[in-house]
């Protein structure tokens, strides 16, 4: 059940185009009755599939800064580990509900990027040239290390938070920041997804269910994107985590 269940939520992601680690965790928490921590864990695990074939896409265009990407997923590998053994000793109620938390923060971050960008573009300067040398370092491995440990701690991709950062901070282009942003995922979730398997929270069962449905419908929705209305594509790209945070903040 939980396989074709993933295979009708894939099916809206890839229509959407928009990351879904969110609404999996609320799925399987809520419709499943998933333990909060196996469901981060199967979430971060199940992203590292579903973010590769996107990455070596962007690659392959030139799409990808490759220096930046690499020293965020760098402190982003380290946050997410140590996120992963804070969430292992938080109690499940306090974690379902900062999960939640976090997804509606993400929302609220997309709801900016899509219907309020011109006001989101007066506060956040975006910076007109690449950030180099010990600056890249520093900034980077720090702010890789807050959005690694948020996605380990919480199973959220934080991709919102990471292309905003890259647009803002490291002067990426908006075109390079989507390509970038997936490479920072990937030994995000990796390594987030390695924290819980190494503390006994990634049930290998549910993580095949979850990352098969979900690789399968994105497939298939990914195809029928083009159909869609502009409108109803970003209402869903923001819909998506606010109503799965909504759903597990008051009805887990």
């Amino acid at each position: 059940m939980i396989f074709f269940s993933m295979m009708l939520l894939g099916a809206l992601i890839g229509f959407v185009g928009a990351g879904g680690a969110g609404v999996v965790i609320t799925l399987l928490t809520v419709g499943f009755d998933v333990p909060i921590h196996t469901a981060l864990g199967v979430a971060l695990a199940s992203m590292v599939f579903t973010m590769l074939s996107g990455a070596i896409s962007h690659f392959r265009e030139g799409e990808v800064v490759v220096k930046t990407g690499a020293v965020l997923g760098a402190g982003g590998v380290l946050g997410a580990l140590l996120g992963a053994e804070v969430s292992n000793v938080m109690p499940s109620k306090e974690l379902g509900f900062m999960t939640a938390l976090m997804l509606l923060l993400s929302a609220f971050t997309l709801y900016m990027k899509v219907y309020r960008a011109e006001f989101l573009d007066r506060i956040f300067h975006v910076r007109g040239e690449l950030l180099a040398g010990r600056k890249l370092v520093v900034y980077g491995l720090t702010l890789g290390f807050v959005n690694g440990f948020l996605s380990g701690a919480f199973g959220i991709g934080a991709a919102a938070f990471i292309q905003i950062t890259l647009l803002c901070v490291f002067g990426v282009p908006l075109l390079q920041s989507i390509g970038t942003c997936m490479m920072v995922i990937l030994p995000i979730s990796a390594a987030g997804g390695l924290g819980y398997m190494m503390n006994g929270r990634l049930d290998l069962d549910i993580f095949a269910q979850t990352l098969f449905g979900l690789m399968l419908g994105a497939f298939v929705g990914a195809k029928c994107t083009h159909l869609a209305p502009r409108p109803l594509l970003k209402a869903a790209i923001v819909g998506m985590p606010t109503i799965g945070g909504l759903v597990m903040m008051f009805f887990r």
